[in-house]
């Protein structure tokens, strides 16, 4: 019996949880927008951190869908992944709705994403899609680029991306930026309005930015030159620049 996808799976399950708990939690616990922004980043870089090297750290079906479509990842271990993955959000959500009290859970509707009154449906969906290309971009330049900073960083870059994404579209669109994190909330709450947003923004994103990051840097380089060289200067190593 191959027990890798079971590994995989129950890491992805792990951080999954460990994101809509602490995020979720601190948007019930009225942190504030600063506050509910570094919970959620600094939930993913500890997570992404600790079981990276297990899973790749995706805790976003979106995540996992950008690596299905450049041929990063397998489908069938990406179905796996989307029901740990959903399955961690909602029982986060479930846990939080019996731990916090009956008003304070109808009052932030559990956390919910809410899109804001001022801003059309259109608006928030293409928030959402710019955050969570934002973030895909960098998930593929520090974790799939072979050349990236993820074994010196880990997932720093990746939970400041994630603390930026939610200090601006917070006030918006609740920067979900992931369709778990959407769903195990909403469907707790009951919270269905506009809920297209979060799915159809944080997919459309994330392909988006992990087809144009694949296509951009990670397909194998071009041919060297053949022939002599038009100019003196040493060509740059791959990885550096010419003034590096």
């Amino acid at each position: 019996m191959d027990v890798d996808p079971l590994r995989r799976g129950i890491a992805e399950f792990v951080g999954t949880f460990a994101l809509v708990f602490v995020g979720v939690g601190s948007v019930m616990s009225g942190a504030g927008l600063l506050g509910v922004a570094l919970a959620h980043g600094l939930v993913i870089a500890v997570m992404a951190s600790a079981v990276g090297h297990i899973s790749g750290g995706h805790f976003n079906p979106a995540v996992t869908l950008a690596f299905v479509v450049t041929r990063r990842m397998q489908a069938g271990l990406a179905i796996v992944y989307w029901i740990v993955q959903f399955a961690a959000a909602l029982l986060a959500a479930l846990l939080l709705w019996w731990i916090y009290p009956t008003d304070a859970v109808d009052g932030a509707k559990l956390g919910a994403p809410v899109l804001n009154e001022a801003i059309g449906s259109g608006a928030g969906l293409v928030v959402e899609a710019v955050l969570t290309f934002f973030l895909v971009w960098v998930i593929f330049a520090t974790a799939a680029d072979p050349r990236g900073t993820f074994k010196a960083i880990a997932g720093l870059a990746i939970g400041f991306t994630i603390t930026f994404d939610v200090l601006i579209g917070g006030p918006l669109t609740g920067a979900a930026m992931n369709p778990a994190r959407a769903f195990g909330p909403a469907l707790v709450h009951g919270e269905w309005g506009d809920a297209w947003i979060w799915y159809l923004g944080p997919f459309g994103g994330a392909v988006l930015a992990g087809l144009l990051y694949d296509f951009l840097y990670l397909r194998p380089a071009r041919p060297a030159a053949v022939g002599p060289r038009e100019t003196g200067l040493e060509e740059p190593r791959p990885g550096h620049t010419a003034a590096s």
